[in-house]
């Protein structure tokens, strides 16, 4: 009984499909505080001055 419960698959599927979607919002989340955080807006906004103030060669 014991031997047929540790090779038994039925599940694992269902099991991956939950740890990966749980591991896509986790990773969602983090990129969501990095672009929402003050340093990268200025970073942004450093990137967008410099893009429109710059003159063509």
């Amino acid at each position: 009984m014991l031997r047929q419960l540790a090779t038994d698959q039925r599940g694992m599927t269902t099991i991956e499909y939950a740890m990966c979607t749980l591991a896509a919002a986790a990773l969602a989340a983090v990129l969501y505080g990095v672009v929402t955080s003050e340093t990268m807006a200025t970073a942004l906004q450093d990137i967008i001055d410099k893009a429109l103030n710059s003159a063509p060669l």
